[in-house]
């Protein structure tokens, strides 16, 4: 919460306060009309290039300016991520996020979206926000995270291994490609940056600027 409440961007969900009783903590947020994306992906199956890359360059703008401020959010994931009444996206549920200019050791996150480094319990940094972008980006345009598999274990064995495979179907533009396979890179130190990521032609074709969706 004090992370989350020192953070203003547009593409944020704003904390107002907090205040508590016995039993429960409560949030003032700011109201996301049109609820979490990860609904909106489900009942569209997948999203067009276009709407992808508005999503990613509007989540790079935001970590961009997260990690300015040494806070890594360590679990961007579409049920975390929610869209107000014009369909601008917000990043919410800092739960898990940190405010460190260090490395840190803990393995947190949800399972498909882990980076390798978490995955084998390395030291990382603000890198494994780079990775989810990777992450988010291919299961945007294919409906499903790159990763998964029947066991966690299985998961897991594809993270650190890397198993990268594109789908005949949906068709995705090579330059979709490009940016996934730039993002997702083992060695954490080689992925892309949140600037190159703005700078990506992909984005620059494909992204809407203003971070509105139609």
């Amino acid at each position: 919460m004090e992370i989350q409440i020192n953070l203003k961007h547009p593409n944020i969900l704003r904390l107002y306060g907090w205040f508590d009783d016995a039993e429960r903590v409560f949030l003032i947020l700011e109201y996301a009309h049109n609820g979490e994306l990860y609904k909106e992906l489900r009942k569209r199956g997948h999203f067009s290039e276009k709407q992808a890359a508005t999503y990613i360059l509007s989540l790079t703008k935001a970590l961009a300016y997260c990690h300015e401020k040494h806070v890594i959010h360590r679990d961007i994931k579409p049920e975390n991520l929610l869209l107000d009444h014009e369909g601008r996206l917000k990043i919410a549920d800092f739960g898990w996020s940190v405010q460190s200019k260090s490395k840190r050791q803990t393995m947190c996150g949800t399972l498909d979206y882990l980076a390798p480094e978490m995955v084998e319990h390395k030291s990382h940094d603000h890198a494994v926000d780079n990775w989810t972008l990777g992450i988010l980006c291919y299961e945007f345009l294919y409906g499903a995270p790159p990763f998964e598999a029947e066991s966690q274990e299985d998961t897991f064995k594809r993270i650190r291994n890397v198993d990268l495979n594109f789908p005949p179907a949906p068709l995705i533009s090579k330059n979709a490609k490009n940016l996934i396979t730039r993002l997702l890179v083992k060695d954490s130190s080689k992925r892309l940056s949140l600037q190159k990521i703005m700078e990506h032609p992909w984005i620059k074709e494909n992204a809407n600027h203003m971070g509105v969706c139609e």
